[in-house]
């Protein structure tokens, strides 16, 4: 994801901080502030961040810390086609890690990340519940199971268009 600029517009913005006076002062404060953050965002920019830390008056390496320890949390934008290949045993040893790394070459972007144009996000995951069609890649809640590399660009053109 090479230089993918923040791109957050002032409503957004305006959002944000009125979820942040809504939980100011609670207990526990930041974590439903995360939560609405990361609706209203999409993800936790580090510009959402400091917003959080500053209007908290808390250290930004806190408001950092909890983003990144609960893998609810993002810091980096999804796409608008979620793509996760399993890595999962079955998965793996049926080449799954070759699907992965194709999907990787076609998109130019590595697992964890999006693209510039913000069309495709790209994760792995440990099993999706579907071995007997290993090896197996989901985009959206579409799962294309007993895949070979080839098969990666001609999936990706379907929702290119």
């Amino acid at each position: 994801m090479a230089n993918m600029s923040f791109e957050g517009t002032k409503e957004q913005e305006d959002r944000l901080r009125a979820a942040i006076n809504t939980h100011r002062g609670e207990r526990g404060c930041l974590m439903p502030v995360l939560h609405e953050a990361q609706e209203i965002y999409g993800y936790l920019p580090s510009e959402v961040q400091t917003i959080i830390a500053e209007e908290l008056g808390i250290p930004l390496a806190e408001v950092y810390g909890v983003a990144t320890f609960y893998s609810r949390f993002t810091l980096n934008p999804k796409g608008k086609h979620r793509i996760s290949v399993c890595l999962g045993t079955a998965c793996y040893v049926k080449g799954s890690d070759k699907v992965l790394a194709e999907v990787e070459k076609e998109l130019h972007i590595t697992c964890g990340e999006c693209t510039q144009d913000r069309l495709f996000s790209l994760d792995s995951c440990r099993c999706v519940g579907a071995c007997g069609l290993a090896p197996v890649m989901v985009v959206d809640d579409e799962v294309y199971g007993k895949l070979t590399a080839g098969e990666v660009a001609g999936i990706l053109a379907k929702y290119r268009d």
